[in-house]
């Protein structure tokens, strides 16, 4: 296996834990299931819809999200928002990704 096809797979499993926090950062405001692809990816966030769903249906269950159909428009749309606890649990992963990145700094510079 080639080093760029290795690098670029443990780029993505770097990503795949970020996309919770993403999404707990961006659904303060309701936001739609496609919408929020949208966001996502436009802020180099990369993930597809195979991968998104699912994680919102996840957090919905473990509490962290809720979510509600909005009927208004010709096409239903259900919206997500993050939940009390899911602005706790964000605040706590901040605070953990802030503390990351400090150390990943410090390891990258001392070993540079």
């Amino acid at each position: 296996m080639a080093t760029e096809d290795i690098a670029l797979g443990q780029a993505q499993e770097l990503r795949r834990g970020t996309v919770v926090l993403a999404c707990l950062a961006l659904l303060r405001k309701p936001q739609y299931g496609y919408a929020l692809l949208e966001t996502l990816n436009d802020a180099g966030v990369t993930v597809d819809g195979n991968t998104l769903y699912p994680l919102l249906r996840r957090l919905e269950k473990q509490g962290l999200l809720t979510s509600e159909w909005n009927t208004d428009e010709s096409r239903p749309r259900k919206f997500y928002r993050v939940s009390p606890e899911g602005s706790r649990v964000r605040t706590s992963l901040v605070r953990e990704w802030q503390d990351l990145v400090t150390s990943i700094s410090r390891l990258t510079k001392e070993n540079g």
